[in-house]
């Protein structure tokens, strides 16, 4: 089995990006909601439905938002 066949490690949608990049490679040097929203997007609709995978970017977006908001606030007391 190729890497292009492994569904497991290496399945179609994670290595279809043009640049022939993972998303992994990228993202596993971000914070978890950051790195999630680029997943979403990076892969929006080579699974599914592109609409939902964007709405699952902006929910993990809106998570990181109000974590850093939280924080700036924790800071400024």
């Amino acid at each position: 089995m190729t890497a292009q066949n492994d569904a497991v490690n290496h399945p179609k949608h994670y290595t279809s990006h043009p640049s022939g990049v993972e998303c992994i490679t990228v993202t596993e040097h971000m914070n978890f909601c950051v790195g999630n929203a680029i997943k979403y997007l990076w892969r929006a609709g080579l699974k599914g439905d592109a609409l939902e995978d964007l709405e699952k970017a902006r929910w993990y977006v809106e998570r990181e938002i109000a974590r850093v908001k939280a924080a700036r606030t924790k800071g400024a007391t």
